[in-house]
């Protein structure tokens, strides 16, 4: 059986559309690979694809995102909210079916030699695929941005794991891992108040003492000038989304800020809503196998 692999490239460019269309373009050209969805973000300026596909032609589009990324997109001018220090910024492989974790690891290896091998981007491995434990996590990889990473290229612990202790002129460093399914989920603030959304990001972020499976920042939307606090789920099973609303709820209470709403980015496991909708709607005994419609339809 073919094995399935996701891969969700995360670019930093949510603003020009000539350019994102380009991407979708390149996303749609290898036969075997589908893009499952694309959202842009013009405060982020940021785009993030969803594409899955078997295990040799997910690679190779992925290196072609890479590539059209590096010549499309120019660092030096890019302004965001989002943290960020590559044209492709992350890019991350998921096993979906018949592979394992170490397989996807593997793949993030193969691909980052060949990115760095034919595009001279140096790549750092993180989570699963990371070969040092301080390199897990990509908000400690990502630390100093674009701007400070030739100076964080020549420090001692951070060497890239393929490429020279240089970044890429225009198209900067590249992240490249192995992981289990994440949510990227984010809750504006009725608050035009940055500090607020960063004290709450520092509240529910595991770094900062808060809940293990949760990052979060603070981040400003210029179009809508409210502030909003960006989460990424990593575990699921673990911590599921009401917990993380409810706590983020709770938190700006104290600063008498109420919350205009939330966002999922991308695709989303469909038990972490219905989880959701069975904690809201207090429904007992509930059976997400049996009682789901769709379920009983697919078999």
């Amino acid at each position: 059986m073919a094995k399935i692999v996701e891969c969700i490239p995360n670019f930093s460019e949510g603003r020009n559309q000539a350019v994102i269309d380009g991407l979708v373009e390149v996303a749609k050209s290898v036969p075997g690979v589908t893009l499952l969805d694309h959202s842009s973000d013009a405060s982020h300026n940021r785009s993030v694809f969803t594409l899955v596909g078997d295990d040799q032609n997910i690679q190779e589009v992925a290196f072609r995102l890479v590539k059209y990324a590096s010549e499309n997109i120019d660092l030096t001018k890019h302004q965001g909210e989002h943290p960020r220090m590559g044209a492709t910024d992350v890019l991350p492989f998921v096993p979906i079916k018949d592979i394992t974790s170490e397989e996807c690891v593997e793949i993030a290896k193969t691909v980052s030699e060949r990115i760095n091998r034919e595009l001279g981007i140096p790549i750092f491995l993180y989570e699963d695929a990371a070969t040092r434990p301080e390199r897990k996590n990509l908000a400690k990889v990502r630390k100093g941005q674009f701007e400070g990473m030739p100076e964080k290229l020549l420090e001692a612990d951070w060497a890239p794991d393929y490429g020279e202790r240089k970044i890429h002129p225009t198209a900067g460093v590249t992240a490249v891992g192995a992981r289990m399914p994440l949510i990227a989920y984010n809750i504006n603030l009725d608050t035009d108040n940055l500090e607020i959304a960063n004290n709450i990001a520092k509240i529910i972020r595991g770094s900062s003492g808060g809940y293990k499976y949760c990052k979060a920042i603070g981040v400003m939307l210029e179009d809508r000038n409210i502030a909003q606090v960006s989460i990424n789920m990593v575990n699921l099973e673990k911590f599921p989304l009401y917990r993380v609303f409810e706590t983020v709820r709770f938190e700006a209470k104290r600063y008498g800020v109420g919350i205009l709403g939330s966002e999922v980015i991308g695709l989303a496991p469909a038990k972490a809503l219905i989880d959701a909708a069975e904690y809201y709607l207090q429904i007992e005994d509930f059976d997400y196998g049996k009682q789901v419609l769709e379920n009983h339809l697919l078999g």
